[in-house]
């Protein structure tokens, strides 16, 4: 008789147990579930994710490590979510090599799963192509350099107050039609021709689907709507065309606008920072014969 309590009395200390970890695991999963209450599927057309802060450090890492395409993407994915979660941003090598592990990322991978891919899906349109920076290196003269800083969001009040949807590359010398500008991955033309803000524009639609844009250009190469363009492809050269009627120059310093946009579920073209695409592209830079001396 003492022999079947015993038994019994196990069983239900068995079942309480079960029990209890039941409620414990309900509750972490409702905690957890509030924790991510943010997570939904259009992360991408939400300003933190579109302004594309990628630390320098996260650069150095994917430069040295010589991450590129879908590895790029998915740093950079896993990234962003890391610092949504823990409001740090991913900075060093320390940092990124423990990315993998982080069960907060690893939980919205598998909880939030078409989220999660939509981001990754995004990042990848961006940059799973890049392969070159706009502005080559002048073979011929040290000098021809250029500079940029992220521009993104600065104010522009012609046609009306608004924000620069990109980020400008300066040229040391001010000079139309010497800088050659070359497309920055495979694609198709898509846009070429005049526009108020942009002047003489190209716009190249990337094999994965994100839109590179560049504008105020002196001149084009030969190339038209249609084409298929392969990176490091020459597309025109740098001016200072725009901000009036077609053939309107003068406006601004000579400079390249380079803008990036990506398709989501209410935006055929949505901006994006191009700013970091431009930072890991400078060790990338092509060799071009052009300049005066």
């Amino acid at each position: 008789m003492k022999k079947k309590k015993s038994v019994w009395l196990l069983a239900y200390f068995v079942i309480l147990s079960i029990f209890a970890i039941l409620i414990l695991s309900l509750q972490e999963d409702m905690l957890l579930t509030g924790r991510y209450s943010w997570v939904q599927e259009n992360l991408n057309e939400e300003d933190e994710y579109r302004d594309n802060v990628v630390g320098e450090g996260v650069l150095e890492y994917a430069i040295e490590n010589k991450l590129e395409g879908e590895k790029m993407a998915e740093l950079i994915t896993n990234c962003y979510f890391y610092k949504q979660i823990h409001r740090e941003a991913v900075e060093g090598p320390d940092t990124i090599k423990t990315l993998d592990k982080d069960k907060s990322v690893s939980y919205i991978q598998k909880k939030y799963k078409t989220a999660y891919e939509s981001l990754l899906d995004s990042n990848q349109a961006v940059w799973s192509d890049v392969k070159y920076f706009p502005v080559p290196l002048s073979g011929r003269d040290e000098d021809l350099t250029v500079n940029y800083e992220n521009s993104w969001k600065f104010e522009r009040t012609f046609g009306g107050k608004r924000y620069h949807e990109g980020c400008d590359i300066m040229a040391n010398e001010n000079k139309r039609g010497i800088y050659p500008i070359i497309s920055m991955c495979d694609g198709v033309v898509e846009k070429k021709g005049w526009l108020p803000k942009g002047g003489y524009r190209i716009g190249i639609r990337g094999n994965s689907g994100a839109y590179f844009y560049y504008a105020h250009l002196e001149s084009y190469a030969d190339v038209e709507e249609g084409d298929f363009v392969k990176a490091g492809q020459l597309l025109g050269f740098m001016g200072d065309s725009g901000y009036g009627e077609e053939g309107t120059t003068g406006q601004f310093a000579v400079h390249l606008h380079v803008g990036i946009y990506i398709r989501t579920e209410h935006n055929e073209e949505l901006s994006v920072n191009p700013y970091p695409v431009l930072k890991y592209l400078e060790n990338r830079r092509l060799t071009m014969d052009f300049g005066m001396k």
